[in-house]
């Protein structure tokens, strides 16, 4: 008459669930802002699987796909600077290539340690310097 509950399964959907809500809020926060989903995905993905460097990965292959569609809505609809998406592309680039071969060689602590430490810095200055 009753079922036996699976608590794995249904911590896996649990799971799936939460996965899915924190995706469209990341969506969100890099859509609505024009990025800062990574800073809101890298906290979370730690959460879940406790790998800082797992969580900084897989929150940039989420991040790319999403900047390209909020990039390519900004574009339609005029919003980009051309100019500056060609001369900053071009460093963007290179700075991504650099830091995810630098990810392999820093420590987890490390690591933890210098995003957060971003994270705090971006904060004052968006509420000092910001508009």
């Amino acid at each position: 008459m009753f079922k036996t509950l699976n608590i794995r399964a249904l911590n896996e959907k649990i799971n799936a669930a939460f996965l899915f809500i924190a995706g469209a809020a990341v969506g969100f926060v890099n859509g609505f802002f024009g990025g800062g989903g990574g800073m809101l995905a890298v906290p979370i993905l730690f959460a879940l699987r406790k790998n800082i460097k797992k969580a900084h990965a897989t929150a940039m292959a989420v991040i790319l796909p999403l900047s390209a569609v909020s990039g390519v809505i900004y574009f339609i609809k005029g919003a980009a600077d051309i100019p500056v998406l060609l001369i900053a592309g071009g460093g963007v680039i290179a700075g991504g290539v650099l830091g995810a071969f630098l990810l392999k060689k820093i420590k987890n602590e490390g690591l933890a340690l210098l995003f957060y430490v971003l994270m705090v810095l971006s904060g004052i200055y968006s509420l000092v310097w910001g508009s």
